[in-house]
């Protein structure tokens, strides 16, 4: 707990301000802000402050507050908000600095719906300003329901954009959140849903370090207000009570400062399914003792007292706790005067305005993978006819991804190919197929009469997501497979065999890898649209008119069957990713056609030997050879040493590059050495591994369009 200030101080600082009550003075010191409002509260008192549900103290006019609000992609649950792509969608722009954008434009929408219900006397759950966002965990098998809330299956992608998430989030005001992020979910969680309340992850040091908690490290060094202890056990230990993660490394090791809050039921879970622990008394004290500070469901609230009361808390741990929350609020302003607080002046016009419309709507074009693309099938010059077909093409679902909010002018596939197109020319649509019957299909005679046919595929988030939430996954929302519904291929090769070899685009929606080796051979031209958001339908009209080169990259391996991959619960990371998985893959990591051609040629070369304090700095020109403007991804990778469990390949950089037609750009890269240590698990250390690494640029995890050799020393 950080030093009290002693309560002369505090009087002094009373007499000075004429304040009566210091905690609401923000001319003061915050830990003493904290502790005049701790040495305020009854026992009682602080014990409702402890859940998410924190009631009201009345006597000391604060009020009540839900500390429960998600924040995704979007501002969400909560009314009228901007939606942009899933994460794993806005993973795929490999662009961290739109991703900034992003998430300021959410921050936003935030406050301004959180001053706008505030003032009507509204604190409803949703419309506060502590959000469960972002989701960091890595995407470690494409079975995973909620794969689609990360930025994919890489460590450094994972945490560098989710560290532009944040301080987008946060802001940059150097004494107030603009709102509250959390990392989540800590730690080693990734499926399966079905059975996540009871779950006992099994990793050792090594992958732990160097996989799991590397982009929570680069999170909490970035400021990150929260932190969000997950479901499962690691190691035997249960996530929100275990000392290893949240006491010893969270704390003692990172220096964490922010409040750590559980995933929602996680502490009754410990003591009803984990059975860890005899009882909901001890399971609060345990937390507590471990390093929990907020908790979403009602332990803490009911059980603190009585576990201060024999002896298993004492009332400095559950100030400790407190005061990690009072910090936060008081960051935000809560405790302020309204004048103060540089935010309080967004109000409706700051909500889904058309300056965050057409943030989403270049978010969603960035995003979207063009897979494949034979004979220049795409860019379409304006047909005189075209047919839109498939169940997903007029979808909110297919648009918005799970965690989402609700706009009120989601644009879907079909409107946005149509208004693209123009009132002149000959459209139709018809939803052509559901997601079982493989026998009766809609729209195939009409395609047979149209020059070129968009066909809309895929999964929605009610077929993979959260467990409930994905209420016709198959295995608790966790996917059996990597296929297409099976209706959706059968319709695929009817709409082939009738309109004969007119184009045939195929677009799909999904928040994972998927399997197309049954529908590639028949599509001119695949479109992974992810669930890109309410501009979804304006964004790949956008892609396929031409107006601009598709530029997404795959966050994910598509592998081409799941018999390439260890058993689901294995969270060892051998055989995994692109980092420990070498076999033939459908597409690879980074992978992503453009309409644009690009060169590679050494601007500067990197230097032949680094130490640890070193950084390994070169740059590259990038031309682009074709008649279109695009955007070119450069991803470096390294090659380690052989060494026992050293990866394959990592990424280690990456920039996102605008680059004219028949032009260049220069980029220059640095990588710190010190982000090539791998653990050492004889000495439970970091070290740089000395002898021959080497840098490889390309596109794409497998691409090879420049390499060089260095020696760490």
């Amino acid at each position: 707990m950080p030093k009290r200030l002693h309560p002369l101080i505090i009087i002094l600082f009373t007499t000075l301000t004429g304040t009566a009550q210091p905690f609401r003075d923000p001319s003061l010191p915050q830990q003493a802000r904290v502790n005049d409002l701790l040495s305020r509260l009854t026992l009682e008192e602080k014990a409702e402050l402890l859940g998410y549900r924190s009631k009201a103290v009345d006597r000391l006019s604060i009020p009540a507050y839900n500390w429960w609000n998600e924040a995704l992609h979007g501002v969400a649950r909560a009314g009228e908000a901007t939606i942009f792509p899933q994460a794993i969608g806005m993973a795929a722009t490999f662009d961290n600095d739109l991703l900034h954008q992003v998430s300021n434009a959410i921050s936003t929408e935030a406050r301004a719906k959180y001053n706008l219900s505030t003032a009507a006397g509204r604190r409803e759950q949703y419309m506060g300003l502590t959000f469960w966002s972002p989701n960091i965990n890595i995407f470690r098998d494409p079975r995973w329901g909620r794969g689609q809330e990360t930025y994919g299956e890489d460590p450094y992608l994972t945490a560098t954009m989710g560290s532009a998430f944040i301080k987008g989030l946060q802001g940059n005001d150097p004494h107030y959140l603009k709102a509250s992020a959390c990392a989540k979910h800590f730690a080693v969680h990734s499926g399966p849903e079905s059975n996540r309340h009871t779950f006992d992850a099994i990793v050792d040091e090594k992958d732990l370090r160097e996989t799991y908690l590397y982009a929570f490290k680069r999170l909490v060094d970035s400021g990150v207000e929260s932190v969000m202890c997950a479901y499962n056990r690691v190691n035997g230990e249960p996530c929100c009570s275990g000392p290893t993660l949240l006491h010893h490394i969270l704390r003692d090791e990172w220096h964490f400062n922010g409040h750590v809050v559980t995933d929602c039921g996680a502490l009754d879970d410990i003591f009803q399914r984990h059975k860890a622990l005899p009882g909901p008394v001890e399971t609060a004290a345990a937390a507590i003792k471990a390093g929990v500070d907020l908790d979403c469901s009602t332990v803490l609230q009911k059980d603190v007292l009585e576990a201060v009361q024999k002896g298993l808390l004492t009332k400095q741990d559950v100030d400790s706790a407190l005061a990690a929350l009072l910090r936060t609020q008081m960051r935000l302003g809560f405790f302020d005067d309204r004048s103060k607080v540089p935010f309080s002046g967004y109000g409706a016009d700051s909500v889904h305005n058309a300056s965050h419309i057409a943030l989403a709507r270049t978010m969603a074009t960035h995003s979207m993978v063009l897979l494949k693309n034979d004979n220049k099938t795409l860019p379409l010059k304006t047909p005189n006819s075209l047919m839109i077909v498939g169940p997903n093409s007029f979808s909110f679902d297919a648009l918005s991804g799970n965690y989402h909010g609700v706009s009120s002018h989601m644009v879907t596939f079909v409107e946005g190919i149509t208004a693209a197109a123009g009132p002149g020319v000959h459209i139709e649509y018809d939803q052509g197929c559901d997601y079982k019957d493989t026998v009766h299909f809609g729209g195939t005679w009409a395609a047979s009469n149209c020059e070129v046919t968009v066909a809309v595929l895929g999964l929605t988030p009610v077929m993979e997501g959260e467990e409930g939430d994905a209420f016709l996954a198959a295995h608790g929302g966790d996917r059996t497979d990597l296929s297409l519904p099976q209706a959706h291929i059968a319709f695929l090769k009817a709409l082939r065999k009738s309109i004969g070899k007119k184009p045939l685009i195929l677009v799909i929606t999904a928040g994972s890898a998927i399997d197309l080796s049954a529908v590639e051979p028949y599509a001119d031209a695949i479109i992974l649209a992810w669930y890109p958001g309410e501009q979804g339908g304006n964004a790949l009209a956008d892609i396929i008119f031409g107006k601009v080169s598709p530029s997404g990259h795959l966050p994910v391996t598509f592998y081409r069957s799941l018999g390439d991959l260890p058993d689901y619960k294995d969270y060892g990371m051998k055989g995994r990713t692109y980092r420990y998985y070498n076999g033939p893959v459908q597409f690879p990591f980074g992978f992503g056609l453009s309409y644009a051609n690009f060169n590679y040629a050494w601007r500067q070369q990197p230097k032949k030997a680094y130490t640890p304090k070193d950084s390994i700095s070169f740059s590259v020109t990038i031309g682009n050879t074709s008649n279109i403007d695009a955007d070119e991804v450069v991803q470096a990778y390294i090659e380690y040493p052989t060494g026992e469990r050293m990866p394959i390949k990592e990424l280690k950089d990456f920039r996102r590059v605008s680059i004219p037609s028949g032009g260049s750009r220069t980029v220059e890269m640095s990588i710190p050495a010190s982000e090539l240590q791998k653990w050492d698990l004889s000495t439970g250390k970091w070290r740089l591994y000395k002898g021959e690494y080497k840098l490889v640029l390309g596109s794409n995890s497998r691409d090879e369009k420049l390499q060089a050799s260095f020696t760490a020393r």
